[in-house]
């Protein structure tokens, strides 16, 4: 696992041992970032149920001018802190080590432009995620929200939330779905 892009290229990533994280594929990860080449510049960048960091990490090496990087499990932001210090990243991060709801609830007055849901296969976590970014107020029309996910029924679980799929990319397993916020 690496950086593939940007200012880190070449970098390559430390990763979790075990089966309890799945880090994105390097052909997933590249498509994903030529898709959302144009929305990175100097954009704030959540990524939920970060893992290893190393989306969060290719958001900033291609441009983003922060990256918040959250998961819950400590072993994990081990990882992603060495992974930080390995790209030279560090002012652009900030890292939480907190349950995805309790993050969301917790930050009044941010804004964030993209956000990146991975969570766990076969949860519905990324519904919770995204209801409790819009009832908090943490994207706007303009943000863009992808999904990584394999689970088929997620757009009939998320149909009811004040959102547009927009785009929807399958690469074998692996799904992404680009939504943005209805106006008001």
């Amino acid at each position: 696992m690496r950086i593939i892009g940007g200012k880190a290229r070449g970098t390559k990533l430390y990763s979790l041992e075990g089966e309890n994280t799945r880090p994105t594929l390097d052909r997933v990860k590249e498509s994903l970032f030529n898709i959302i080449q144009n929305d990175i510049q100097d954009s704030v960048f959540l990524d939920l149920f970060s893992g290893s960091g190393a989306i969060g990490l290719e958001a900033i090496s291609r441009g983003a001018k922060k990256a918040i990087l959250c998961d819950k499990s400590k072993e994990a932001i081990k990882i992603i802190q060495k992974n930080v210090a390995k790209t030279k990243l560090e002012k652009q991060v900030e890292i939480y080590c907190t349950d995805f709801e309790k993050w969301i609830k917790e930050k009044q007055g941010i804004s964030l432009d993209i956000v990146y849901i991975d969570p766990p296969y076969q949860t519905d976590y990324a519904y919770k995620a995204v209801n409790l970014l819009i009832e908090e107020k943490l994207i706007n029309e303009k943000s863009l929200i992808i999904i990584e996910t394999d689970r088929k029924g997620i757009l009939k679980d998320i149909e009811n939330l004040p959102i547009t799929k927009i785009d929807e990319r399958k690469y074998g397993r692996a799904q992404l779905i680009f939504l943005k916020k209805c106006e008001n």
